[in-house]
């Protein structure tokens, strides 16, 4: 089994409605994303995807989120845009963008300590 992950980064502000404490308030984090595709095989270039291509398709997505207020991108108009549910929504948005890639995890940092994983079952 092959795996290869990217990683990129954007800021964006948020708060949590009914979160007992500091995160209900109106506040900002640099996010990291780390991405990661697998694959049995290599493809004919001798590869899992073409790095390049992974993260231009991210770079797409989290261009959306990029200096934004979460709570008003309309992934999130149902939620809280938790870690948890971003990490989701790039996944989803990921596997729309390259349905042949098979997606392992993606993981957002909220800071170097604080990270929630999803792991995709697309099949």
């Amino acid at each position: 089994m092959y795996v290869v992950s990217v990683e990129e980064t954007f800021s964006a502000a948020h708060y949590l409605v009914g979160h007992p404490g500091k995160c209900e308030h109106l506040h900002g984090h640099n996010y990291t994303v780390r991405v990661s595709a697998r694959a049995e095989e290599l493809n004919a270039q001798g590869m899992v995807v073409d790095f390049g291509i992974l993260k231009s398709e991210l770079n797409k997505i989290i261009g959306e989120l990029d200096h934004s207020l979460l709570n008003e991108h309309q992934a999130f108009t149902d939620g809280a845009p938790t870690a948890e549910r971003i990490a989701s929504y790039i996944s989803l948005s990921l596997h729309n963008a390259l349905p042949a890639v098979s997606l392992t995890e993606v993981t957002v940092f909220e800071t170097e300590k604080n990270r929630a994983s999803y792991y995709p079952d697309y099949s």
